[in-house]
């Protein structure tokens, strides 16, 4: 039996400048704009058997405007960012730049006393490897996630490094596939 897991990034919070390490505002007037935008893109995705997101307020009323009526999961929360939750980048590289050298360096450090970015990575990927699947046939799983999941995810489904994850850019609103089974995922990019 095959999965289909369909991760789409939620849509924005904020703007760009103002990004904080494990975000959890609403999302804001663009932001919900954007997603009453992208029902016909991917309101097909209400039709999943499964349908999941981060447990973020952004993810959950992404979720919502798309008529998912997603179950939060705390596996799919971002990367756990100890004190520096709730700073932005530009906040944390003035106060700690040899920390943040040493975080975008080396994937196991954690110097903000959280989760490290290898930890992250195999924190998401196990809940890929371990979703439920159907008796017979296909299943098809939806997910809201945080970017930095769905990246984690990308990173994770194609056996990269773990330092390419900061080569991935995800936009709000992006979306991948990763079809196959544990373990053994291929991914493509929706459009």
């Amino acid at each position: 039996m095959h999965l289909r897991i369909t991760l789409l990034a939620a849509a924005r919070s904020s703007s760009l400048l103002d990004v904080r390490f494990e975000d959890d505002r609403p999302l804001d007037a663009t932001g919900w704009r954007e997603a009453e935008r992208a029902v016909p893109v991917y309101g097909h995705l209400a039709g999943a058997e499964l349908r999941y997101c981060s447990p973020t307020l952004r993810c959950r009323e992404t979720g919502e405007a798309l008529g998912l009526r997603p179950i939060a999961q705390p596996a799919l929360r971002a990367c756990g960012m100890g004190r520096w939750r709730g700073l932005t980048f530009r906040d944390v590289a003035a106060r700690e730049p040899g920390a943040v050298d040493a975080w975008l360096a080396d994937p196991h450090a954690a110097p903000h006393g959280g989760e490290s970015l290898f930890s992250f990575i195999l924190r998401v990927g196990d809940w890929l490897d371990t979703r439920p699947g159907g008796e017979d046939g296909d299943c098809v799983i939806a997910a809201i996630v945080e970017p930095t999941v769905l990246r984690a995810a990308a990173v994770y489904a194609l056996k990269a490094p773990p330092h390419t994850y900061w080569r991935v850019d995800v936009h709000p609103l992006s979306a991948v596939t990763l079809t196959g089974r544990a373990g053994d995922w291929m991914l493509s990019m929706d459009h």
